[in-house]
């Protein structure tokens, strides 16, 4: 059967989405520390010690179909400074979400985001002609929550108790969405946020 998500590279004005690789590992790492993102308890973003375990799961869930992996490339310098994903893929409901996305420090509060989630959405509504597109994130990130709003989405609600974390803390689950028919709207608003947001950069 034909895969629903298929490999695709994505570019912006400054900014390149190309398929995850495991030879991305330490390019991946040094974006990372910029910024030391690990350090941030309610987030993803891999350390030395679990890179190895987030490349290899990011590319068993795209074998899986689930799941769509790109690193993040600034394209004036060919240098990865993050990564994103559409994952959590349903395909019989044309449901998928985007997530997974850290950037390091240096490019965060620029354009690179709304660049990013730009490119991710067209291609979900118009490639791959999803009905919804999901956004999720820690309770606790209050910036992710703040920055998903921004973009348009809508909040749906909270999922208490939604998962068990490493250490065995429960974590509780923010979900936005952005609708098919909303889409129209919400581009226009990303584009005008593009806009502004480059002459600042």
């Amino acid at each position: 059967m034909d895969p629903w998500l298929k490999t695709v590279q994505l570019e912006g004005e400054s900014v390149r989405l190309r398929p995850l690789h495991r030879k991305d590992r330490d390019a991946l790492l040094n974006a990372a520390q910029d910024g030391a993102l690990w350090r941030l308890w309610f987030t993803s973003v891999p350390s030395a010690e679990t890179i190895d375990q987030y490349i290899a799961t990011a590319l068993q869930d795209q074998a899986l179909g689930l799941s769509l992996p790109f690193v993040v490339e600034h394209k004036s310098s060919d240098k990865i400074i993050g990564s994103t994903r559409f994952c959590n893929a349903v395909v019989q409901h044309r449901r998928i979400e985007i997530g997974y996305t850290w950037y390091s420090a240096s490019f965060q509060k620029t354009s690179v985001n709304t660049q990013c989630k730009t490119l991710l959405l067209e291609h979900a509504f118009s490639s791959l002609r999803a009905i919804a597109v999901e956004f999720r994130t820690h309770w606790h990130n209050h910036a992710s929550r703040a920055a998903i709003a921004r973009l348009g989405a809508k909040q749906d609600g909270v999922l208490r108790n939604h998962s068990i974390e490493p250490d065995g803390a429960y974590r509780d689950t923010v979900v936005f969405s952005i609708l098919e028919g909303e889409w129209p709207s919400v581009r226009k608003g990303l584009h005008c946020k593009l806009a502004q947001r480059q002459s600042m950069d």
